[in-house]
């Protein structure tokens, strides 16, 4: 990375900072609009699923994984603030020494925060709304996905926020808005068509099931999302944020 890009992730985490620190409701209405951004992408990816479940499921996968591209195109090009986005943008200005590590942290809990209230809210809109009877969709996968090994899950978590902040920082980093949207879809898409992990996206999935399919167990739940979390900030802080810096030229 070149020293211009270097300054301009570090600028966006003194400027994240700085906005949480002077204008905390403005910050946290962002954090919650990222979460209905997510929520949104995850239903148009179970929607796109249940359409094409009977037919061509694995055309249905490949929609959706793709339709999911826009919750980062609406957080990039509209404003937002995603959990773990933050994990690369905030963990790459404290190897910067732009912010500190207590910074970061306080940065990572309220965007969290605001994400779940975001993502419950709206997920709940969409089963009051009736789900577009997706229902029976969600009891065919949901169990399947609780009971993944936590090992696993941990990993699959890691690979996932790797390929959701190479979407951030080529958002950030392109020029054309075209090249923008082209990156940031296939980025996403990559870790939805793969099954990886998002804990963001895994509030809204687990609030639309735990509505809809009777038997789930919240505690197993909270427990993944958890792990998932985890998993999250390993892949955006340490697995692309710390060889980006590292790598990086100075001026």
């Amino acid at each position: 990375m070149q020293f211009e890009d270097v300054t301009k992730i570090s600028n966006a985490a003194i400027g994240k900072k700085e906005l949480l620190n002077n204008h905390p409701g403005k910050y946290l209405i962002r954090a919650v609009m990222a979460g209905f951004f997510v929520s949104m992408a995850m239903i148009l990816c179970n929607v796109s699923g249940n359409v094409f479940a009977s037919d061509s499921a694995a055309w249905g996968k490949l929609i959706g994984a793709t339709f999911f591209g826009i919750a980062v195109l609406l957080i990039v090009l509209v404003g937002g603030e995603l959990f773990t986005g933050n994990n690369f943008v905030m963990a790459f200005g404290a190897y910067d020494k732009k912010v500190s590590w207590g910074q970061v942290c306080k940065i990572w809990l309220a965007s969290y925060c605001g994400n779940l209230v975001g993502s419950i809210f709206f997920s709940l809109l969409f089963v009051w709304a009736g789900a577009s009877g997706t229902a029976d969709y969600f009891a065919g996968f949901i169990q399947g996905k609780l009971d993944v090994p936590f090992v696993q899950m941990f990993f699959r978590a890691v690979l996932c926020n790797f390929f959701v902040c190479l979407a951030v920082l080529c958002g950030m980093k392109l020029k054309n808005e075209v090249a923008k949207i082209i990156m940031i879809v296939i980025c996403i898409c990559g870790f939805v068509f793969s099954g990886f992990e998002h804990s963001i996206a895994n509030m809204c999935i687990f609030t639309a099931a735990y509505s809809l399919v009777p038997g789930l167990s919240l505690g197993q739940m909270i427990i993944d999302l958890l792990v998932v979390t985890a998993g999250n900030m390993v892949g955006g802080a340490v697995l692309l944020a710390l060889p980006l810096r590292k790598m990086s030229m100075d001026e």
